[in-house]
């Protein structure tokens, strides 16, 4: 969890290795998990390509999943040249064309690093798209439009996997415990799946409580929505992410001849 960045919006995709070899901490494979269905392989690919990271320790790695420092600045760098030059020129073409420059100097810096262009180039086409629809209708606002369509698009995504048994904080979660999809036996895993879940799908849901008001507001409203894009962004979404993680960690596992819990290898 495309953002779902940092929001699942302009550059919504998450880092994820994009070649033949799987980078260290990254979701783990369905061999390791004891189940080779093609479904399995399905959840596994889609852990590895949502850019979830895993710790030394076995733990998410919230700030490197969320896509790292760099990952973050590509997110909300746009938006926030955007609204500084506007508010400097109140001039809608040279504040959407800083926006634009500066996903595109995350894109050529990536290129410099060798680095895979996935989230980068999303983070252009994502911009380009909301500079776009702001220049066409001539408000400014319009600019962060198209990420309420894509926060409402991943909650209905979520909602969907709840209601039908597959929720995405398993299929993540899961693969990095190396628990394939044997949670799915599990009542018991299957519902604290579902509220990770949900929790994820609070925040943003949130997100368009808080943000859609002040887009009605019109010009009144663009520096508060601006303001609050960029904290609702990647530390809302990292702390999400974060609770989610806690809320679904497995019941440690118990001694049958004690009860006792038993020793940690």
């Amino acid at each position: 969890m495309t953002s779902p960045q940092p929001e699942p919006s302009s550059g919504g995709s998450r880092p994820g290795s994009n070649g033949p070899e799987q980078e260290p901490g990254t979701a783990q494979e369905p061999g390791t998990a004891q189940d080779s269905s093609p479904v399995a392989g399905l959840a596994a690919e889609y852990a590895a390509k949502a850019g979830l990271h895993r710790t030394h320790d076995g733990r998410v790695d919230v700030l490197r999943s969320a896509g790292g420092v760099q990952g973050i600045a590509e997110s909300i760098m746009p938006g926030l040249v955007f609204l500084v030059a506007f508010t400097i020129t109140q001039d809608l073409p040279p504040s959407l064309v800083a926006a634009l420059g500066t996903a595109a100097v995350f894109t050529v810096v990536r290129l410099i690093q060798r680095r895979p262009l996935t989230q980068a180039l999303a983070g252009v086409v994502g911009v380009g798209i909301s500079a776009w629809l702001a220049n066409t209708t001539g408000k400014a606002e319009d600019f962060y439009l198209p990420g309420f369509f894509t926060n409402a698009a991943y909650i209905i995504a979520m909602v969907i996997s709840i209601l039908v048994k597959w929720p995405v904080a398993g299929l993540l979660f899961g693969f990095i415990r190396n628990e394939g999809l044997d949670w799915r036996k599990d009542p018991d895993r299957l519902k604290a799946y579902r509220l990770g879940t949900w929790i994820i799908v609070a925040v943003l849901a949130l997100r368009l409580l808080v943000q859609v008001p002040l887009y009605l507001m019109g010009p009144d409203g663009l520096a508060a929505l601006a303001t609050t894009r960029l904290l609702m962004g990647a530390p809302l979404y990292i702390l999400g992410v974060w609770v989610a993680w806690l809320v679904t960690r497995p019941a440690p596992a118990k001694d049958l001849t004690d009860g006792e819990p038993a020793p940690k290898p």
